[in-house]
């Protein structure tokens, strides 16, 4: 049975499962899953899409960019290359500082809805309405910038003058010669975006879809630079606005953001209560087959994609002997899980370094599937990696993190009690100002530390994790914590109570 098996699956052939990047990863369009994530930013239930660096955010954004249809459009920003410091130059003064980029948001989203009604929307004019309106705009478009099809990049060009005629006229303000430098538009934004959002709802066919969506809004993130958190906060007030806005017209337009929700976390304004709890949806995977999407699931996916079978669906236990129990009587799956941060870029990565582990093996003698020896071996290069990735996530929130992660070194094992931790603090001299309470609470916002607490779903004792409960919190009376098992290997930990 176990050759026959073998067969069939012939993981030695395969390259990998994908790559840990969306971007790269050659496999995201044929595994793509239709994650609850991606279904309510389709059906326009929700704007803001939360989730942990790898969660998957940026697959279902170009999945959403990417698909076409008679009546389904999208436009994508990824500001890897944007010109942040012209759209800097739009900050509104005399606002409160949560408002100040809203009107340039506005502006930016209005001309990319513009875009695409004027470029890509076949059936348009749809209506009589609608065709007085995509003059307005054509005109507008045309005259100041030249093209139908404007690059998104020079939209906010000082120096560009745009050019106001009789359908699009502005009342109430006085512009000589019906003409507005870009550097002079904040002082008349409220008014520019009020005509070009009057015209371009009326042009949206509301039997089509319409999606303008935002990634990588992390690049150059920084905690210690207001005027960061100011331009994410007006990006989301003018998605949200447009979002209300269009629903009422009977309009089917979401303005759609990726955002990792440990920036989320960090920002504050009067409205974010109201968005998190009615336009907010996260990414998120589980590893129990009764709670939703697993990471079981998308990873046989990828099985199939790579092993293609034909005859039959290729299960995870095609490709992991189950058989044998991994140590603490845990199956292979759950074995893995437990040193993920239930992300797919962890689970896909973690697969890679078996695979490269079993290809080793396999030269010396012929294994079936993954066994206990394969995963245990790939754990090193893992862990490794885990580490590298908590770098991109915690550094701008916690610039002394390397320092926490010393003590949690120093202490040696992944279970420790918060007395050793306290003394391990003191011996350093006190790495900053917080206290070790303070600082385990940061690493436990990151997933670095679990708590141990009483009274769990069984109603006995369990670690609370952060990266399980995104509405977890920090207990500051806790005694006992453990270091996530995913870093056992980077820190060099033992397993016994510390």
């Amino acid at each position: 049975m176990e050759s026959t098996r073998s067969e069939v699956v012939k993981l030695d052939a395969v390259p990998d499962f994908g790559a840990i990047d969306a971007d790269a990863d050659g496999l995201l369009r044929d595994c793509f899953q239709d994650h609850p994530a991606y279904d309510r930013a389709k059906d326009n239930i929700s704007f803001l899409i939360l989730g942990r660096k790898g969660s998957g955010k940026t697959a279902i954004y170009r999945r959403i960019i990417t698909e076409r249809s008679a009546d389904v459009f999208s436009f994508g920003h990824s500001f890897d290359d944007y010109p942040w410091p012209h759209h800097d130059l739009q900050a509104q003064t005399g606002v409160p500082e949560e408002r100040r980029y809203i009107h340039s948001w506005k502006y930016l989203i209005l001309m990319s809805l513009s875009k695409v009604l004027l470029n890509r929307d076949q059936g348009q004019p749809w209506g009589e309405d609608a065709f007085d309106s995509l003059g307005a705009l054509e005109e507008f478009v045309v005259d100041s910038y030249g093209s139908r099809d404007p690059d998104v990049r020079q939209l906010f060009s000082p120096e560009k003058e745009l050019r106001f005629k009789t359908g699009f006229k502005l009342p109430f303000v006085e512009i000589s010669g019906e003409r507005l430098r870009v550097r002079e538009l904040p002082t008349q934004a409220q008014e520019v975006n009020r005509a070009m959002q009057h015209h371009v709802l009326r042009v949206l066919n509301p039997y089509s879809f319409y999606y303008i969506c935002f990634d990588q809004l992390d690049l150059g993130f920084t905690a210690t630079q207001p005027e960061y958190g100011q331009r994410l906060i007006g990006l989301l007030l003018a998605a949200r606005d447009l979002f209300i806005s269009a629903r009422d017209q009977g309009k089917k337009l979401n303005v759609v953001v990726f955002l990792r929700d440990d920036i989320y976390q960090d920002l504050q304004f009067e409205d974010k209560n109201k968005i998190t709890e009615n336009y907010t949806t996260r990414v998120e995977w589980t590893d129990s087959e009764e709670e939703g999407l697993t990471l079981k699931q998308l990873m046989e996916s990828r099985f199939n994609a790579v092993l293609g079978d034909t005859n039959r669906a290729i299960a995870w236990t095609d490709v992991f002997d189950e058989s044998k129990e991994m140590p603490s009587r845990q199956s292979k799956y759950k074995h893995i899980c437990d040193r993920t941060f239930l992300r797919p870029r962890d689970m896909i990565k973690f697969c890679n370094e078996i695979l490269a582990v079993y290809k080793i093996k396999t030269r010396t003698g012929e294994l079936a599937a993954f066994d206990n020896s394969c995963i245990h071996s790939a754990r090193d290069a893992y862990s490794d990696y885990l580490l590298n990735e908590l770098d991109d996530e915690i550094a701008k929130h916690v610039p002394k993190y390397k320092d926490y992660l010393e003590i949690l070194k120093s202490i040696g094992s992944e279970k420790f009690s918060f007395q050793a931790f306290a003394e391990r603090w003191e011996e350093r001299g006190r790495i900053d100002a917080l206290d070790p309470v303070e600082a385990l609470a940061k690493l436990f916002e990151f997933s670095v530390v679990g708590y141990l607490k009483t009274g769990g779903r069984g109603g006995g004792s369990e670690y609370a994790w952060k990266y399980r409960d995104y509405r977890a919190r920090f207990d500051s009376t806790a005694e006992t914590f453990r270091v996530h098992p995913g870093f056992k290997e980077a820190f060099d930990l033992t397993r016994s109570s510390g």
